[in-house]
């Protein structure tokens, strides 16, 4: 029976149009650094993020700005502990900053690592939620944002 509990709960977890993040940094005060939720994007009217213990939403007319880029680290520490081989490997960070104006006008940012395989629908969604297009920092984020 637990077995059961716990499937529909991932599944409801899962079936959230939106993305597996990180949060990063921004304005916010109610997460900390590096703190492990979702973005929601199901909701008509606002954007949601939510931890397992709290969460923000943003209407999404508030949103002015969304911007994605990525990082990409070659993997150093494991080439020298592991094999030379890991030096080929790239690992891709892809990064998300949603700029908007709080209830008092004011502007404010949310910073997110978003999960790669879950990057093309945040993005999409957003665009089409908010009417803003992305702007890309480089060709490359293009190219994983744009599929």
């Amino acid at each position: 029976m637990k077995i059961i509990a716990l499937l529909a709960a991932g599944a409801l977890w899962a079936g959230s149009a939106g993305g597996r993040v990180e949060y990063i940094g921004g304005t916010s005060s109610l997460f900390h650094d590096k703190a492990g939720g979702r973005l929601v994007t199901a909701d008509a009217t606002a954007l949601r993020f939510e931890t397992k213990a709290k969460s923000v939403e943003v209407p999404y007319q508030r949103i002015h700005t969304l911007e994605y880029g990525q990082k990409v680290d070659r993997r150093y520490i494991s080439a020298v502990l592991v094999s030379p081989l890991f030096l080929l490997a790239k690992s891709r960070k892809h990064f998300l900053t949603i700029g908007y104006s709080d209830g008092e006008g004011r502007s404010q940012a949310l910073i997110f690592r978003v999960e790669k395989g879950d990057v093309r629908a945040v993005l999409v969604s957003l665009e089409a939620r908010t009417g803003r297009k992305v702007v890309f920092q480089d060709d490359e984020a293009r190219k994983a944002g744009k599929g």
